[in-house]
């Protein structure tokens, strides 16, 4: 059996998951790994066959995503041209985790396409929602990386489909305290950025880490640390709280670890809205921006906040069997290629018209 596993490069939730699956892929078939953009930290313990442009997104310094960059980045026919090179007729299981090359390879090819991510859970039904809607925000992840089956993660079990997260085992077996400082990973903003903001707490220790510099530094009660794996395990193993964005890799792992956790989902971008809106209905402690104004919900979790208690079981392997067993080279009806080409072609023309 011939397997090719496509992981989606923006952040390192996608990746840390894929350090998990891929060991597990390998032991049933030849796997072949895809990886598309490259806006992630982690080290890879495994080849990747196709690195491509992909069609992914740049984190910005103020919060949210910078769209200049990530407008600027974007190259329709690149894409395009990548999508046709990979030779996806060869692939007995396609397992795409929110990767839109393979993803838009398969549908093109009439093959069938399993989607393994947090996002294929994100829009679920039973999943609570942010009461502000985003039409745009649906339709990215509706079409951004169209499946054929989805199989979820969340954090929280919504049905049958949906799995609890994947946790590395560096995390499961990392050794737990409480050194009393708090974890700060805010990849879409400055170090500076935080420090202003979070210096007005100053009888706390911060360790913050940042996709923004290469040198550790310190300042007052700030310790400023380069994105490394290793020392952002230790940080978050031995802290007494995370603040982070509402990304699914970070925050999973700190309510694995029993981390009392307040997230900031970015800007503009509907999944860490539909992430932030489940995690505060089990409690976590949820705030908009780092303004001023927030700075009370900011001083309240600080001195009274509590972890959530949660129950990650290690079935990685019981999802990759499903999945093997249900749809190793199963087909998709001819029609179904027509309406995805028609679909595609559209989709390039209105971009190639905005450049």
């Amino acid at each position: 059996m011939k397997i090719l596993y496509a992981i989606q490069g923006t952040g390192n939730g996608h990746i840390s998951r894929a350090l998990e699956i891929v060991p597990l892929l390998k032991q049933k078939g030849e796997t072949d790994i895809l990886i598309s953009s490259s806006q992630w930290d982690l080290e890879l313990p495994f080849e990747v066959k196709y690195k491509l442009h992909g069609l992914g997104f740049i984190f910005g310094k103020n919060g949210g995503i910078d769209f200049t960059k990530t407008y600027l980045a974007l190259d329709s026919s690149k894409l395009l041209n990548e999508i046709k090179s990979i030779p996806i007729e060869e692939y007995d299981l396609i397992i795409s985790d929110f990767e839109p090359v393979s993803s838009w390879a398969a549908k093109l090819n009439n093959k069938v396409c399993i989607g393994l991510s947090n996002q294929a859970a994100t829009l679920h039904p039973l999943a609570p929602r942010p009461k502000k809607s985003d039409t745009l925000g649906k339709a990215v992840l509706n079409h951004y990386a169209p499946v054929t089956h989805s199989y979820g993660f969340h954090f929280k079990s919504f049905d049958k489909t949906i799995s609890t997260p994947i946790i590395r085992q560096e995390i499961r077996q990392a050794a737990i305290s409480n050194k009393k400082h708090i974890t700060v990973y805010l990849p879409s903003y400055d170090d500076k950025r935080i420090i202003d903001k979070l210096k007005h707490f100053a009888n706390i220790e911060f360790q913050v880490f940042s996709k923004h510099i290469r040198k550790e530094y310190k300042k007052s009660n700030f310790n400023v640390l380069p994105l490394t794996s290793a020392a952002f395990i230790d940080s978050l193993a031995s802290c007494q709280g995370v603040i982070t964005n509402a990304g699914f890799g970070t925050t999973s792992e700190a309510l694995f670890l029993g981390k009392k956790l307040m997230v900031i989902p970015m800007k503009n971008q509907y999944e860490q809205h539909c992430n932030a809106a489940v995690l505060k209905s089990m409690g976590v402690t949820v705030i908009k921006n780092l303004k001023k104004k927030h700075f009370p919900e900011i001083q309240d979790w600080l001195k009274h906040g509590r972890s959530i208690e949660v129950e990650y079981k290690d079935n990685t392997e019981e999802i990759i069997d499903k999945i093997i067993k249900n749809h190793v080279n199963e087909m998709l009806p001819v029609s179904t290629k027509r309406k995805a080409m028609n679909f595609f072609e559209k989709i390039m023309t209105m971009s190639l018209a905005d450049n």
